[in-house]
């Protein structure tokens, strides 16, 4: 599990789950947002995302908590960052 998967994760829940929409405001491809959820849902071994087709409808209950969890160690990085400032 790498941070820019979660970062990613994070994007896409506050992004209304619109990938295209996360992906630029993380400054980046669509594709490379959809190809790090996949992975990061292969490693977890559940899906984060509900789907019907290719279009996200909802968190799974699963990640609801994930996501939760990504939301306070995104935070507890960017409060390591500050440190250094």
């Amino acid at each position: 599990m790498k941070l820019h998967q979660l970062r990613y994760l994070v994007a896409v829940v506050q992004q209304g789950l619109n990938i295209t929409a996360a992906a630029g405001v993380l400054h980046t491809s669509q594709p490379g947002v959809s190809k790090q959820i996949k992975l990061l849902e292969d490693e977890l071994g559940f899906q984060v995302f509900k789907r019907e087709g290719r279009n996200i409808t909802r968190l799974t209950t699963a990640g609801k908590e994930v996501f939760e969890h990504a939301v306070r160690a995104i935070e507890e990085v960017d409060n390591i960052r500050r440190l250094s400032a």
